[in-house]
């Protein structure tokens, strides 16, 4: 690329990011309801396919059940899966958490480490979910990309890639670090408002102007395999095949 292609591109970044800002506001904080750092990991681990709103009904009711982490801890995983059936992948979910919860205590004192390589260690956790804690949390720039990002970031040109980290490592290269944790959130809103997979509603978008896809995404949003890794960490076909509820103990 050419220095006047580069500046050229870097200009279309900027208007992209501030129509963003103008659509949907600087407020970085995830759409994810929590108090804790380890709440925000549980819900975090819960998100797997799975929309927040749904993760915050289940959460209101599960924190105030399992108001610390030894109680978590030392759940009966046959009853944490039904307090957390309807997020979907319940039986993994519930193995991964309590898993992540003794881990915690364990190996960290029952502190959420910050850096990636302690959080990725941790049961149940992928770079996506460790992200979320490292940008919500401790307010470390990074960027997290799921199938919103990841279909999104293609479309308007930001990637090329299918692959999750590929297309973190793109946009961290191409996107200025005070908007890692803003494109996040931003990308997710356009994803399930108006950039959807199946029918982007393109004449719509504020951003069509900037977008290479225009016209020609319906139907076409790649989701790409691994872009569920989260989901395939935490959950697997049984539970996605959404069987009876488990039996109540």
């Amino acid at each position: 690329m050419t220095k006047q292609n580069d500046r050229a591109e870097q200009e279309r970044i900027a208007r992209i990011l501030n129509r963003l800002d103008d659509a949907y506001g600087t407020d970085s904080r995830t759409y994810l309801e929590y108090e804790t750092a380890w709440q925000l990991l549980v819900a975090t681990i819960l998100s797997a396919q799975c929309t927040d709103a749904r993760v915050n009904l289940v959460t209101k009711d599960l924190f105030r059940k399992y108001d610390s982490l030894e109680k978590l801890a030392a759940a009966s995983q046959e009853e944490l899966e039904q307090d957390i059936y309807t997020t979907g992948f319940y039986h993994n979910k519930a193995k991964n958490i309590i898993a992540c919860a003794q881990a915690l205590l364990e190996r960290h004192g029952g502190e959420v480490p910050s850096d990636i390589e302690s959080l990725t260690a941790l049961p149940g956790v992928g770079r996506k979910t460790a992200n979320v804690v490292r940008g919500n949390v401790y307010g470390v720039p990074s960027i997290v990309v799921d199938t919103h990002v990841g279909r999104i970031a293609r479309r308007l040109g930001l990637s090329a890639n299918d692959d999750p980290v590929k297309v973190e490592f793109d946009l961290m290269e191409k996107i200025p670090e005070d908007h890692w944790i803003l494109i996040n959130l931003h990308l997710i809103a356009l994803g399930r408002s108006i950039c959807k997979s199946q029918r982007p509603d393109c004449e719509a978008c504020f951003l069509k102007e900037e977008c290479p896809s225009r016209g020609k995404a319906s139907g076409s949003g790649k989701t790409g395999g691994k872009a569920k890794a989260e989901g395939a960490k935490t959950g697997g076909k049984a539970d996605a095949q959404k069987p009876a509820a488990p039996k109540k103990p």
